[in-house]
């Protein structure tokens, strides 16, 4: 197969430049654009896969203790008929399950102990649709009886309060009852039957787990605030969310899980772009790195030029060889980066437990973090864009070498050879 002169001669120099010393300095600077290039790219796919693990991680101990979607009345009070409001939301095939609740912040105590938490009121017949936590824990949440006034903690809160099973746990609700002498708190204690850990220490410091219709008599609802759905994609929690809305009416607020911990999701996302940002200008550091190479290459190559240029090649072909000499260069640079960055990611929960055993340090200690390990995820949404900035970069570094290169007045190159 017969290549253009352009590709067979850029090729060539891309692969020359080991005999005689200055040829030599110039591959050794060649090489350290594409090894530059190659470690910006693989640094950018490793952070953006461990941050995408992370994110993953908490948001799945985040997705296990509370719904992908909660529907509640729109002007604050108990839904009306939330039966028929968990139907109508169950028509779609994306809900797969649904489940009534109660919640309010109210204040937890024992002794002199008080803590603020959120008080949710479940239905432990129906929550294991809805959240992972009640199915995995389904005989702790069936202790949850109606009347019993039973009730279940997050394991930090209740070692904050120095409550263990079968203690007496006081629940002070928001508002309070007139009185003839005057407005005093509406208490009522509970029987604490177990704690959880859902490893999300939001959740595990500030959540109180009651029985749905415990928690309609101490809040003086007249029923269930709400209904919480779970999806078969969470990922498109926002979008069935508007869908919904718009299928059941004003009458109804409905909001995922996204807009639930809105200041979480969006600090993430923010975080991320931010990380992609500045690791995109350490690729594009090393890809203009290109240019000196290049200006360097067509300083030494000026005999040449002007050799093809009085054999005939124009302007526009001579550009062409030099645009195809650092275009490889950034290819070769980008596909090195490209390959050492999925090893790193995909292997990391090898690598790093390595790297930990040889220094004698733990990166993520367990007493301190709640994730113990390094997570990672490569996603095709990040190496795809990561990859084509890349290869653009590289080629737009190309431009004003070459540029020059065509340039070049044959004369004027020769007159000294």
């Amino acid at each position: 197969m017969n290549l253009p002169f352009e590709w067979t001669i850029g090729w060539r120099y891309t692969r020359a430049g080991r005999a005689g010393r200055r040829n030599g300095f110039i591959s050794f600077i060649s090489a350290v654009s594409m090894l530059g290039i190659a470690l910006g790219v693989a640094a950018l796919i490793i952070v953006l896969s461990v941050m995408n693990g992370f994110q993953q991680e908490v948001r799945d101990r985040m997705l296990s203790v509370i719904a992908h979607i909660e529907v509640f009345d729109a002007a604050g009070g108990a839904l009306p008929d939330w039966q028929a409001t968990a139907a109508a939301a169950r028509q779609d095939r994306r809900v797969v399950g649904a489940a009534p609740f109660v919640a309010a912040q109210a204040l937890v105590g024992r002794g002199d102990e008080l803590r603020g938490a959120v008080v949710r009121g479940i239905d432990p017949a129906l929550e294991g649709q809805v959240t992972d936590l009640a199915k995995t824990q389904a005989p702790l949440m069936a202790k949850l009886k109606a009347g019993e006034w039973n009730i279940v903690l997050g394991i930090e809160l209740a070692r904050m309060l120095g409550a263990r099973t079968g203690d007496k746990v006081t629940i002070v609700a928001p508002g309070g009852q007139t009185t003839p002498a005057g407005v005093v708190p509406r208490l009522k204690q509970f029987t604490l039957v177990g704690t959880f850990e859902a490893g999300h220490y939001e959740y595990d410091s500030g959540l109180a787990l009651i029985h749905v219709e415990d928690a309609v008599r101490l809040f003086r609802v007249e029923g269930p605030m709400g209904v919480q759905l779970r999806l078969n994609d969470v990922q498109g929690a926002r979008q069935i969310g508007a869908e919904l809305q718009a299928r059941l009416g004003p009458a109804v607020t409905v909001r995922d899980w996204t807009r639930t911990n809105r200041n979480w999701y969006d600090a993430v996302q923010i975080e991320k772009r931010m990380m992609f940002i500045i690791l995109t200008l350490i690729v594009a550091v090393a890809a203009f790195n290109l240019v000196s190479t290049l200006v360097m290459t067509v300083t030494d190559k000026r005999a040449d030029i002007a050799i093809l240029r009085t054999l005939g090649a124009s302007p526009k072909s001579v550009m062409g060889i030099f645009i195809v000499q650092g275009a490889m260069s950034g290819i070769i640079g980008t596909l090195a980066g490209v390959l050492l960055g999925l090893g790193v990611a995909v292997n990391i929960d090898v690598i790093v437990p390595a790297i930990e055993r040889a220094l004698g340090v733990a990166f993520l200690p367990g007493s301190i973090y709640v994730i113990n390990h390094m997570p990672s995820q490569p996603l095709a949404s990040d190496i795809l864009p990561i990859t084509l900035i890349s290869l653009a970069l590289a080629f737009a570094a190309t431009l004003y070498p070459s540029w020059g290169a065509s340039r070049v007045n044959p004369a004027e190159a020769l007159r000294y050879e």
